[in-house]
């Protein structure tokens, strides 16, 4: 892929608080172990080693149905931007090194603002669950209690694409672990129920969705729920970035979207749930916040905030098309960093 390099961006309308990355995952983890997550019966979080959670629920299970979604509008994104240039800031760094498969890209530097990276960043694209994090956002703003039970119906089943949920209809559990569990392992019915059980509704729930993309400068997206299912739910690599940023102000997003993994247990059976990204899991990471996101239209998306070569810096990556072509850039992204860093400290000396 042949590159080009360009002057430097400062993105002086972002955010103008730098959030603060957090510490390593094994520190979010004891944070959050002494935490109250209660459900119907009221339980504590088990000290299970390091980023384990074991919470208890109730159910019943139901079914669900759903239906397919055509690709065509994915595969002509992937077509008008396999040739497209990524365009870096280090021009001293062989660029050949560099191959970022993802059809849309953007790494800035929080510190400075300043553009490290950049690829198709203001192209329109479906986000699929990247969603979440708006989602989480706007239900910290509103200051529902976290400890309130709420429970998953069949309002909460995905219709649309059919895909399954761990989660049955019936379960039960506080606001905390919904969070929790659509920031860390993505489930959507979890998403929706916090939705849901927004004053007002899904319907003012996804007006405060826009709203707050509006007051965060994300002028070129738009949410239609919070499960990020609909590809109607869009944004740009720039836009996403600055949802990243603001995401990071609260530590529970913070806490929730690097938790490694948790134990749920379902009418006395214990279920294991992960995090959709497994760099969070990579001792050679310090990752601050993190979200995933797939649906057919939208491809592989990943959106990250973390230390790199010393720097903290925020990572989009969208319309990757494979499973690991979004890990294999972001660890590409990070390598090519660290690279220049020791180049430019060799000339320094």
């Amino acid at each position: 892929m042949k590159l080009k390099f360009g002057a430097l961006v400062v993105i002086a309308a972002m955010i103008g608080l730098v959030a603060p990355l957090q510490a390593t995952t094994a520190k979010k983890a004891e944070s959050q172990v002494g935490k109250k997550v209660a459900s119907k019966p009221a339980s504590k979080l088990a000290a299970k080693p390091r980023t384990k959670k074991v919470v208890h629920v109730a159910s019943k299970t139901k079914g669900a149905k759903g239906t397919k979604v055509t690709k065509n509008s994915r595969r002509q994104v992937i077509a008008n931007q396999a040739n497209s240039p990524v365009r870096t800031i280090a021009n001293d760094i062989d660029p050949g090194r560099l191959a970022i498969h993802s059809s849309s890209a953007l790494v800035i530097d929080q510190t400075t603002g300043q553009i490290v990276l950049e690829k198709q960043p203001d192209t329109v694209v479906p986000i699929a669950s990247i969603t979440k994090l708006m989602t989480a956002m706007v239900v910290l703003d509103a200051g529902l209690d976290l400890h309130e039970v709420i429970a998953i119906n069949d309002e909460d089943v995905d219709w649309l694409k059919g895909t399954r949920s761990r989660l049955p209809v019936g379960t039960t559990m506080t606001r905390e672990t919904a969070m929790l569990l659509a920031l860390m392992s993505s489930e959507n019915r979890a998403a929706n129920a916090l939705g849901r059980h927004y004053p007002g509704g899904l319907p003012a729930f996804v007006q405060a969705m826009n709203r707050k993309a509006a007051s965060l400068g994300m002028y070129s997206s738009r949410f239609e729920e919070p499960t990020g299912l609909s590809s109607n739910n869009v944004s740009t690599a720039h836009d996403l970035a600055r949802m990243v940023i603001a995401a990071a102000r609260y530590p529970e997003i913070r806490n929730y979207s690097t938790t490694a993994e948790a134990r749920l247990e379902i009418k006395g059976r214990a279920r294991d749930f992960g995090n959709t990204n497994a760099l969070v899991r990579n001792d050679n990471w310090e990752i601050g916040i993190s979200k995933t996101g797939y649906i057919s239209e939208a491809g592989r998306c990943l959106v990250m905030q973390a230390h790199v070569a010393g720097k903290p810096v925020v990572i989009v990556l969208l319309d990757s098309n494979g499973k690991m072509t979004r890990v294999g850039d972001a660890n590409r992204i990070k390598r090519w960093m660290e690279s220049a860093s020791v180049a430019s400290g060799r000339r320094s000396a």
